[in-house]
């Protein structure tokens, strides 16, 4: 099924089902019991908000692997330069325990007792102390680099059995994410055969909103780029974690039209409202991103008027909503 008719699938099969009971109560069929379409409407809402919820917390750790990925790079960046110091430090410290146990140092010091010179037997000892002195400096500062390394091979390690934590995560977010997607398509396959089976076909959708342009929102600036970037998204289909051309999920959808702004989000709703400045709903400004549920997972651009642009769930794609239209978390100024 492509994904234009995935998007409109749950409306015209809901409205389809909704032609069906009118017409079974005036003369019901034998074998199919009245559906309660109220019912069905809240249960597949409810399954696309878990996906939702679920993709978003998918979303979240694959920021939090970039990051770890990121971090796990520069540790054992700085691993390597730790490894090649301590290199260093012990052929010197081989080089002196072999010169010691060839016998240069006491050669160095039989000389000196033998001497009969007193000048040249304090200029010995001198040498003799000051050969001693670097020796433990040098064997000091050996322990204190191998210690340092140990520090950088431990932290190296914790960072990748975090990320292979996370890689659990992730498969278990996503295979929650196919689950409950999965569990909404089956409910509107069930409906659809029940209305097959009353000959009635699914119901169109009924008319669109007139599609609001740019010329109708007064905004300015890198808002206007954002603004205007969702806007020309409004339509396309609802796709878990993607994040354009032609498919969004909600947190995809706002980083991308921002990006067309010049400002890097990242691909989560909670990510993305910590990486905004705080602001109250009644500051919005178009542009500015609404949070909604608690805890945060979803995500619209606020374009003026009581409105807002987002990618709500696979049946109904990006779409213009009231800003009013869910629970409101808080909102965000990007830039």
């Amino acid at each position: 099924m492509s994904p234009a008719r995935k998007r409109t699938r749950a409306a015209a099969v809901i409205g389809g089902v909704a032609m069906t009971v009118t017409l079974a109560l005036v003369n019901p069929l034998p074998g199919f019991a009245e559906p309660d379409v109220d019912d069905v409407r809240v249960k597949v809402e409810t399954l696309y908000k878990q996906a939702s919820e679920a993709s978003e917390r998918y979303n979240d750790a694959r920021v939090a692997r970039t990051s770890a990925q990121k971090r796990l790079r520069s540790l054992r960046a700085d691993l390597a330069r730790q490894q090649e110091k301590v290199d260093g430090l012990r052929d010197a410290v081989a080089s002196s325990l072999v010169r010691d146990f060839q016998g240069q140092a006491l050669s160095t010091t039989s000389r000196m007792v033998l001497s009969e010179d007193p000048d040249a037997f304090l200029e010995d000892l001198s040498a003799v102390s000051t050969f001693n002195d670097q020796r433990s400096q040098m064997m000091a500062e050996f322990t204190v680099q191998l210690r340092q390394l140990d520090v950088r091979r431990k932290a190296t390690e914790g960072e990748l059995a975090a990320l292979k934590k996370l890689e659990k995560t992730l498969a278990a977010e996503k295979a929650a994410v196919d689950e409950k997607a999965a569990e909404a398509e089956d409910l509107l396959d069930t409906l659809e055969a029940r209305a097959a089976a009353l000959t009635i076909g699914p119901a169109s959708r009924s008319a669109e909103r007139a599609p609001i342009t740019i010329k109708d929102v007064p905004v300015s600036g890198r808002a206007k780029a954002a603004v205007q970037f969702a806007l020309a998204q409004v339509g396309k289909s609802y796709v878990y974690g993607a994040a354009g051309p032609s498919s969004f999920d909600c947190s995809g959808l706002t980083m991308s039209a921002w990006a067309a702004a010049g400002v890097a989000l990242p691909h989560s709703s909670s990510a993305q409202m910590g990486a905004t400045t705080p602001i109250s709903t009644s500051q919005l400004q178009p542009g500015d991103l609404v949070f909604y549920y608690s805890p945060v997972s979803h995500v619209a651009i606020y374009i003026g008027n009581g409105q807002i642009v987002d990618a709500a769930n696979p049946s109904t794609g990006v779409r213009i909503a009231g800003v009013s239209s869910m629970p409101i978390a808080g909102a965000g100024r990007p830039g």
